[in-house]
C-alpha cells in the first residue's frame, strides 16, 4: 500500500525523473521502478494471503495449491476489471488492454475455481467421531454439544445454513464472478460499449463477497465432528 501510494504521488505531483536510458531508446524512470516494485509486492500479497489458509493442513478444502492460485487469479481478474473502468474515464487508449487481460484472468480464474470445487466435492474426511474424542468403540452416539448455551466453537466454525442455501451461494458466485463478467467484458470489447464495464466490476465484486463466504462455509473443520449435534 505504501509503495502504491508513492507511485500515485509521483504522478500527481509530476516529479518523476529519468534514472537511465537503455540503448538511448528506452527511458527507465523512477516511477517505473516504483511501479514495478508495487506490482511484485501485490503478487506477493496475493500469495501470502492465500497461504494463510493453504497452510492449514487439517482443513482439507483449503490445504491445496489451488487456494493460492485462486486468490491470485481473483485478485488479478477483479483488479483488471476495475482498472478497465478507471481507464474508460481517464485513459481511453488503455481500455482494450485492461479489458483483454480482465477476460484472460477471469477465464483462468473460472477454470481453476471449478477445478477446486470438483476437488473439494470428492474429499473424504480423515477424522472420525472416534478420533475426535479418542474413543475407538465402533458404536458412538453423541447426545449433547457439551455446552448448554453454545460456545465460541459452536458459533464460529460452522455456518449454520442448509445445504440448499450453500448450493445457492455457489451458483450465485459462479454466475456473478465468472459468467456475467465474461459476457459483459466480451460485449464491451466487441461493441466498444465500455459503459458495461462498470456493471461488470460491480457484479464481480458482489460475487467475490459471496465466493469468500462460500470458501469459509465449505471448510469442514475437524472440531465440528465433536460438536456435530449442533
Amino acid at each position: 500500500m505504501g509503495v502504491i501510494f508513492v507511485y500515485g504521488l509521483i504522478y500527481y505531483l509530476n516529479i518523476d525523473t529519468v534514472l537511465f536510458d537503455i540503448n538511448d531508446k528506452i527511458s527507465i524512470t523512477f516511477n517505473l521502478v516504483v511501479g514495478s516494485i508495487g506490482v511484485l509486492l501485490s503478487l506477493v500479497l496475493f500469495v501470502c494471503t492465500g497461504m494463510i489458509y493453504a497452510c492449514i493442513k487439517f482443513i482439507q478444502e483449503w490445504a491445496s495449491p489451488l487456494t493460492v492460485i485462486n486468490y491470485t487469479l481473483f485478485g488479478m481478474a477483479s483488479g483488471f476489471s476495475i482498472a478497465a473502468v478507471f481507464a474508460h474515464y481517464q485513459a481511453e487508449n488503455l481500455v482494450k488492454l485492461f479489458v483483454g487481460w480482465a477476460i484472460i484472468f477471469t477465464l483462468l480464474a473460472t477454470i481453476m475455481r471449478l477445478i477446486s470445487l470438483v476437488r473439494n466435492a470428492k474429499l473424504k474426511p480423515k477424522s472420525t467421531l472416534q478420533s475426535a474424542i479418542g474413543v475407538r468403540h465402533d458404536k458412538i452416539k453423541q447426545m449433547s454439544m457439551g455446552a448448554m448455551g453454545g460456545s465460541y466453537n459452536t458459533r464460529e466454525y460452522f455456518h449454520g445454513k442448509s445445504a440448499i442455501f450453500l448450493k445457492s451461494i455457489k451458483w450465485i458466485f459462479i454466475l456473478m464472478v465468472f459468467a456475467v463478467p465474461l459476457f459483459l467484458l466480451s460485449s464491451a470489447m466487441i461493441n466498444d460499449d465500455y459503459e458495461l464495464l462498470f456493471i461488470c466490476a460491480i457484479s464481480q465484486y458482489i460475487g467475490l463477497i459471496a465466493e469468500r463466504w462460500f470458501f469459509f462455509a465449505q471448510a469442514n473443520h475437524p472440531q465440528n465432528i465433536y460438536y456435530q449435534t449442533v
